[in-house]
């Protein structure tokens, strides 16, 4: 890597800021730190630049090896149905696509033959079907038998540093496209570090996008709309009671404080006041009357909206949730859920209805968005980190969020929410409840998850005609503690894409004294940051774009760039197939996505009408700067500089992590499917289910009797290293 750009392309990052945050003490106080300037359109996402933009590299003679060579390829996607080659289940007896040519159960999906057409390799497909953590683990004894494997991030890193994984970074002089890439996007490369004395790299990292955000909250519009709306007080024939309240006011009870807030148009930033003083905390207020009928408590939500925003949401008071100059916070959404579990009789003609709900409310890797929701609406940092719960104070030194007492005090919070009845029966007990039948049977009101695979529910599942509608919103005022005076009342979002945990390395037992298998390998990584080889791991083969007459591709505006259209063909295949899922689609049928940098514009075109409208609300508002995030860049104020996916711990370092079995992916706090997280557990049951008695005693039970302060600090040190080798570049 040419480290002298490196470091400019740091410092340009550094150096973009913008000014004032608000302070949560109940006025606007001028910010200690500045974080960088936010872009004023929709963010580009760097892993989607093509390396032929970029300066090139000097190289070395290119790889080469033997036509035909062999790659046994242990990589995939979380389960058989998303591996390299069709599985009966997906084929059948035989399944026709939009190219033209059929396949069968072990033959590879399109992307791989056309892999194996570029390359002039041979794959042979060894992936058992499992997640990228259980994969590798499957294969790390025999790792002889394979040349690339799925894994970890932090697996391959550690197994790298005892020898068992290949260095690619000792060849990035050969790799001119992946070279490229990185150095366009330096902090990928602090990212994927795992030995600072020789900048080792094990790992090729997967983006699926970067540099945007990721999860968001999405609500039933309608029921809000019915709930708020209108002239006059709100009536029904009839409604059930509200329960005893149990969730106490975390936001303030007086005073005042002022969110900026995008347009209603979208046509810039204003100021919206939360007057405490004229209307009193909404919570503090519904808790002094106790149990109510549904009727009356969305009567006081709409007179508590009113009087807080000084009638800046007119009778369209939905706006304050669902608008584009939307500005609720967690306060807000309770009193909401509270009116929304209390009218299922306007809301869905029943006598029941579910406040928040999980993807799979009997999946603990969807559960476990809950706790991260929960992050949002409080103000609490590492519940959504890029590696384990960790992120950086603003002191510079790393936080574990499961050391951090007011992490149990947000989930306590969840846990009085739950203790009203405000989250899902299904999600409380583990029933087997999703989303869609939540939303097809209009059970469930919102949730917290991925823009286009749920909203792709509107055209399934909803019924368009009647007004129903499902849309992502904007995420929650909070108090961040960001290192101004008392914090600051703003819009933050931890969400944010960057290298995700899983990746392919090469295996060293497997391609040790045969240098085709070793060139091959790095070739077809090296390919895969190619400006061909990026839209093949997007999109497909060619068969599956939209083309001109002249073979070239028809191409829209995407963040900023030209990008391909998918063919017509592909995309009624995809709703006949994957019922508009582009990423079930992308990674059952055409073998794409399953690594290397996904671009998010194939997935954009797929899009419902709704999830681009609350999607593009958020976008603006992450544009004009009412929307804060992690920054890929060694920021001034290190408390917005995203956590790297890996951190280049020692061998000796792991081994010992490795010890520390509570706090490991299969410990405590997993967020495997079928693991169990203790965060979950405190929102259901409270500090019951730990046997603690608050949050102080749950902190310091990580702390100390989990091996937690020791784990904090092996990973502080292999912080500190990284930081002295950006220095030095």
């Amino acid at each position: 890597m040419k480290k002298g750009k490196s470091l400019i392309s740091l410092l340009l990052c550094a150096a973009m800021t913008v000014a004032l945050l608000a302070g949560c003490g109940g006025k606007i106080d001028v910010n200690q730190y500045e974080q960088p300037q936010q872009p004023q359109t929709q963010p580009a996402a760097p892993a989607d630049n093509t390396p032929s933009a970029q300066p090139a590299q000097e190289t070395q003679p290119e790889l080469t090896y033997a036509d035909g060579t062999v790659l046994r390829m242990a990589t995939g996607y979380n389960s058989t149905k998303t591996g390299l080659s069709f599985d009966a289940e997906v084929a059948g007896d035989g399944i026709t696509l939009a190219d033209g040519n059929t396949y069968r159960a072990g033959d590879l999906k399109p992307t791989w033959v056309e892999v194996q057409n570029v390359l002039n390799i041979v794959i042979e497909d060894k992936y058992q079907g499992n997640s990228a953590s259980k994969e590798f683990d499957y294969w790390k004894e025999r790792l002889g038998e394979v040349d690339l494997v799925s894994g970890t991030a932090s697996k391959l890193t550690e197994y790298g540093e005892a020898g068992s994984i290949v260095n690619i970074g000792e060849y990035l002089d050969r790799m001119p496209n992946f070279s490229a890439y990185l150095e366009a996007n330096p902090i990928v490369r602090l990212s994927i570090t795992g030995n600072t004395s020789n900048g080792a790299i094990y790992f090729s990292p997967y983006f699926d996008g970067v540099n945007d955000i990721e999860r968001m909250p999405l609500m039933r519009v309608d029921w809000v709309q019915k709930l708020l709306d209108g002239e006059g007080e709100f009536a029904a024939s009839a409604s059930n009671k509200t329960a005893a309240p149990v969730y106490q006011p975390y936001m303030p009870t007086s005073g005042k404080i002022s969110i900026d807030t995008v347009k209603l148009d979208g046509s810039g930033v204003e100021s919206v006041t939360k007057d405490y003083d004229a209307a009193g905390n909404i919570i503090e207020k519904m808790n002094a009357a106790g149990s109510m009928s549904g009727v009356d408590a969305v009567n006081m939500l709409r007179a508590y909206i009113d009087q807080a925003y000084g009638g800046y949401y007119g009778t369209e008071r939905s706006n304050l949730f669902v608008g584009q100059n939307a500005a609720w916070d967690a306060d807000e959404l309770v009193a909401l859920l509270r009116c929304v579990v209390a009218n299922p009789q306007t809301l869905n003609g029943t006598d029941s209805v579910q406040g928040l709900f999980s993807r799979e409310d009997d999946n603990n890797q969807r559960r476990v968005d809950m706790y991260r929701f929960a992050g949002h609406l409080f103000g609490v940092r590492g519940l959504e980190s890029r590696q384990d719960y960790l992120y950086l104070g603003t002191d510079g030194k790393l936080r574990d969020a499961r050391q951090e007492p007011d992490t149990y005090k947000a989930l306590e919070r969840m846990n009085a929410m739950a203790n009203e009845g405000l989250l899902s029966k299904s999600f409380l007990d583990m029933s087997k409840e999703s989303s869609a039948t939540m939303l097809e049977n209009d059970m469930g009101f919102m949730h917290y998850d991925y823009n286009q695979t749920q909203t792709i529910l509107n055209a399934t599942k909803l019924q368009a005609d009647q007004g129903e509608k499902y849309m992502a919103v904007m995420v929650p005022v909070a108090c961040w503690q960001d290192g101004t005076a008392g914090g600051s009342y703003m819009r933050f979002t931890e969400s944010w894409r960057s290298v995700k945990t899983d990746g392919w390395g090469i295996s060293k037992a497997g391609v040790e004294g045969n240098q085709d298998k070793l060139n091959a390998a790095l070739k077809l990584i090296d390919y895969a940051y190619s400006d061909k080889g990026m839209i093949l791991m997007s999109y497909g083969p060619d068969a599956f774009i939209k083309t001109n007459s002249d073979g070239s591709y028809v191409t829209f505006n995407f963040n900023g760039k030209q990008m391909p259209e998918i063919a017509d063909a592909t995309y009624a295949e995809l709703w006949e197939k994957a019922k508009g899922n582009y990423t079930n689609y992308a990674r059952q049928y055409l073998g794409s996505t399953l690594s290397f940098a996904k671009s998010q514009a194939f997935e954009y075109q797929c899009t419902h009408e709704v999830g681009k409208e609350g999607a593009g609300h958020i976008s603006v508002a992450i544009g004009l700067g009412t929307i804060k995030h992690p920054e890929l860049a060694v920021t001034s104020n290190p408390w917005y500089t995203s956590i790297p996916t890996v951190l280049p711990t020692t061998k000796q370092e792991n081994d010992l992590i490795n010890t520390y079995t509570d706090l490991s992916s299969n410990g405590k706090f997993s967020q495997n499917k079928d693991g169990e997280s203790l965060f979950v557990n405190q929102i259901v049951s409270g500090y019951t289910e730990q046997g603690m008695s608050g949050a102080e005693e749950s902190a310091n039970t990580v702390k100390d009797a989990m091996g937690g302060a020791q784990y904090l600090q092996i990973k502080q040190d292999a912080w500190d290293r990284l930081l002295t080798y950006y220095n030095s570049l």
